[in-house]
């Protein structure tokens, strides 16, 4: 919620700095009017996973309006917290339920295609290329090479692109990494399908993934360091005192 409140914040400048034209239109012609329209955009993006009709759009865009031009309010924002809170909650949930009826649909799909397994948490995957070297452990670092896509093919991260690997203990990233790559050997490829109950669940990881979605990665598994142990606590404190 906070993140929402500022996000309206921003777009009040936005609205506040922009020429308006007849009927609302603004044409974006010089530098500082194409950085503030990517401002704008990269807020509405966010404003996706409300999933907001064009009515329901005009009265937000008119409220930003009316405070950043310090016009008279028709509604009290202070008043109107919970409903807000109320009104966004309501629309994550719808947003999320629908994005699970898709992943359900894509899921059977995909378990009828030849070589998918099914482990008991629903994580599925397919072995691409096995492994022969060693097996992590969900303590264990782990450096891999992947790019994650939504269910319609929508890139939203690839370490692939970038062109650098990453390593990360595997215990801190979710639950359907955690499992899946416990089953890749070293130089192993897999495809993991990710129930959202196993990823971001119903909150997401806006603006990139909605609330609810299924995700799909494509994982290399380079190489798997043992995590180092976390040094006891007072071990340096002994080793001071027998110093002294």
């Amino acid at each position: 919620m906070k993140k929402m409140f500022l996000l309206c914040s921003m777009l009040m400048l936005v609205v506040a700095c922009q020429p308006q034209k007849n009927g609302g239109d603004v044409k974006v012609v010089s530098e500082q009017d194409k950085t503030l329209y990517a401002m704008g955009a990269m807020f509405g993006n966010n404003l996706k996973n409300l999933s907001l009709t064009e009515k329901e759009l005009s009265y937000v865009l008119a409220g930003i309006k009316d405070n950043a031009l310090g016009k008279k309010m028709q509604a009290d924002p202070a008043q109107y917290q919970a409903k807000v809170r109320e009104f966004f909650q309501k629309k994550m949930t719808k947003k999320s339920a629908t994005e699970k009826k898709k992943g359900d649909s894509f899921l059977t799909k995909f378990k009828a295609e030849a070589g998918v397994k099914v482990t008991k948490s629903g994580l599925m995957y397919k072995m691409v290329k096995v492994g022969t070297g060693k097996k992590p452990s969900a303590t264990d670092t782990v450096e891999v090479h992947y790019e994650g896509k939504l269910m319609d093919g929508t890139v939203f991260d690839s370490s692939i692109k970038r062109g650098k690997s990453i390593s990360f203990p595997l215990n801190r990233v979710i639950k359907g990494w955690t499992e899946g790559l416990q089953l890749v050997g070293e130089g192993g490829k897999v495809k993991l399908v990710i129930p959202s109950d196993l990823a971001y669940g119903d909150r997401g990881a806006p603006p990139k993934i909605p609330g609810g979605a299924t995700l799909v990665f494509d994982i290399e598994l380079i190489k798997v360091k043992a995590t180092p142990a976390a040094p006891k606590k007072g071990k340096k404190a002994v080793k001071k005192a027998k110093k002294k």
